[in-house]
């Protein structure tokens, strides 16, 4: 259930990749519910706009961080800061990613370090540092942004893939670790989708991409409403259900090869 305005404490939430694409989208989801903020990204002029706007719009609190949550230092120096300021967090949204496109032989080491930091250390360790303050105030919601790729290997598209199957597994593990506990965690696995993701990986022209893309306000709006309702999993779409639905009866090796041919770009 959504906090009520007339509740006594205000809640606050922590949105890390919130200055573009699903995690802007979810902001404003958060900002019009009376919801205080602590927004994290790369692009401070991004997210000082953003940040204004809503102010502005809702009346709400918005502390900004512009940090690289793809450093190692991030999560512990973004704690830090907000322990200085007396900042809890009751509800945190992890939606801070990107890709790295090609054939694992080909592509970038430095750039594939940093995209498993990004999407499967930083998470973690967040989650980490904001479960104990959960547990003992007997509430928290946590919404993990994940991927269709979380379901099957994506050649192409491997170490990404792998990163998103890792970030599924923990959250569901810890959906029933934390059942009666007040705190629930919810993850959103949404498939192709319109924003700056695919092409700053350079993945616009794949297939995958082509046959169709959900709205970032869409797939916001989806997982908004799965945190509230306390859902474990949530994936935007009727052809992005059917297509992970369609994983558990076909081979594991037609499901490669299928997986292939969507992340290869047109001739």
């Amino acid at each position: 259930m959504r906090p009520k305005a007339s509740d006594p404490k205000r809640k606050r939430a922590f949105i890390t990749g919130a200055s573009s694409g699903i995690g802007s989208e979810l902001t404003r989801l958060f900002a019009a519910d009376g919801i205080d903020l602590v927004l994290a990204s790369r692009n401070r002029e991004r997210l000082l706009r953003s940040a204004d706007e809503l102010r502005d719009r809702h009346g709400i609190e918005i502390t900004v961080i512009p940090t690289d949550l793809a450093r190692i230092e991030a999560p512990e120096e973004i704690f830090r800061e907000l322990k200085e300021r007396r900042l809890s967090i009751d509800i945190l949204v992890n939606c801070a990613g990107f890709n790295v496109y090609g054939k694992f032989a080909e592509t970038d080491l430095s750039e594939e370090l940093a995209l498993l930091q990004l999407c499967v250390i930083t998470p973690t360790q967040l989650i980490k540092l904001v479960l104990p303050h959960m547990l003992e105030q007997g509430y928290g919601r946590i919404l993990n942004i994940g991927s269709t790729g979380s379901f099957v290997p994506g050649p192409l598209n491997s170490v990404y893939c792998a990163a998103k199957a890792y970030f599924l597994s923990l959250s569901e593990a810890l959906y029933i670790e934390l059942k009666e506990s007040g705190v629930t965690i919810t993850t959103v696995c949404p498939g192709a989708t319109a924003s700056e993701f695919a092409s700053r990986a350079g993945m616009t022209d794949t297939r995958l991409f082509r046959m169709g893309r959900l709205s970032t306000r869409k797939v916001a709006r989806a997982a908004y409403a799965a945190l509230w309702k306390k859902k474990r999993l949530v994936i935007p779409g009727f052809w992005n259900r059917a297509g992970v639905l369609g994983t558990r009866f076909v081979p594991r090796g037609l499901s490669l090869k299928f997986a292939q041919f969507i992340m290869s770009r047109r001739p």
